[in-house]
């Protein structure tokens, strides 16, 4: 069996996104007064009085832009949350986040969408990223809240 490894907003990213995020807007750190908000910084839902900011993120605009891929249209932005101040980021392993249906979007190597899944129960997902892996097409995946379809982070071949 292949570990599938959930990977957070690289650090250098989550540094800029606390200034600027990907529309152009200025962060606003609030307190958050009730938790529960998915950090995709460290891959954990935040506590009660945390700092954190809602900032509108493009992940594969970031991954284009360091591997020379042209998503064109599929180049989409949209809000995650993520801690107001740097964090130590993810603090162990599994998948975070796996307590709800689930889209797994497979993208190819030009950015582009191949598919995605609907990832209904915890246990699904390692065979949901062996099944999108075995196409040798799939560069990564996104995992996706399907209510809103929020990134939430990417899985990349092992």
């Amino acid at each position: 069996m292949t570990t599938y490894t959930a990977r957070p907003i690289d650090p250098p990213v989550l540094k800029e996104l606390r200034s600027t995020d990907d529309a152009g807007r200025e962060t606003v750190p609030v307190t958050d007064e009730e938790g529960g908000a998915p950090l995709r910084c460290c891959l954990r839902r935040s506590v009660p009085g945390e700092r954190i900011a809602l900032v509108s993120y493009a992940p594969l605009r970031r991954w284009a832009a360091r591997t020379g891929a042209e998503p064109g249209a599929y180049d989409e932005q949209g809000p995650v949350f993520i801690h107001a101040q740097e964090c130590p980021g993810p603090d162990g392993g599994g998948l975070p986040f796996a307590e709800a249906h689930r889209t797994v979007r497979r993208y190819s190597a030009d950015g582009h969408i191949l598919g995605g899944r609907l990832v209904e129960h915890r246990g699904d997902f390692e065979q949901a990223f062996t099944e999108a892996f075995a196409d040798p097409e799939v560069a990564l995946v996104h995992v996706r809240a399907v209510e809103y379809g929020c990134f939430l982070y990417e899985v990349r071949r092992p």
